[in-house]
């Protein structure tokens, strides 16, 4: 069932403004993410690792479209309120299961922001000495990146708005959308007031 507006989905409350991304387009890429990442690692057994909360819902659908067999860990991080957000602090709050070491590894993520965070965790990663570790976003946000890293699959690019849905959540609400809204104007007030 696709949802082409937000009339369909229901009452969502004054946050949601309008449908950015349909859920038709959304998995319309995870399907061209899963067969570039099927061909990639054709004769491989390669390692998904998602970030939680906010992955879940993606890779639940790109593990799904990949062809070939895969596995799949997840690491929870918390970040550091404050000044020290914008540093990238963050501490791990569950690690991998599984250990990476001489695994081809495909680091899997819902956004990349300013990039801080995601640099801690890839050079954590990398100090496991997987055979190989790559990123794939489902959504990239650039303007406010500090660090470039390197996104070898990328779902959507997103300029500077906040958003809900498919995963990304607003106050911990709308992560179940199957689409990728735009929220209104109250809650980007409410947004600046936390």
């Amino acid at each position: 069932m696709s949802f082409a507006n937000l009339q369909e989905f229901g009452d969502l409350g004054p946050e949601i403004k309008e449908v950015l991304i349909p859920t038709q387009a959304l998995q319309q890429r995870v399907a061209e993410l899963g067969r570039a990442i099927s061909q990639d690692y054709a004769g491989k057994n390669p390692l998904m690792v998602g970030l939680l909360k906010g992955v879940v819902i993606f890779m639940a659908d790109l593990v799904r479209a990949i062809t070939i067999p895969v596995e799949w860990d997840f690491l929870a991080v918390s970040k550091y309120s404050g000044q020290q957000s914008r540093s990238g602090s963050v501490r791990l709050e569950k690690d991998l299961s599984t250990s990476i070491t001489g695994r081809e590894v495909l680091f899997v993520v819902d956004m990349v922001d300013t990039g801080l965070s995601l640099n801690y965790l890839l050079r954590s990663l990398r100090s496991r000495q997987p055979a190989s570790l790559e990123v794939c976003a489902m959504f990239n946000k650039p303007a406010h990146r500090l660090i470039e890293l390197p996104l070898k699959y990328r779902g959507f690019d997103l300029d500077d708005r906040i958003v809900a849905g498919y995963g990304l959540a607003y106050q911990e609400k709308y992560r179940n959308l199957p689409f990728l809204a735009l929220l209104s104007a109250q809650a980007l007030h409410n947004h600046k007031a936390d």
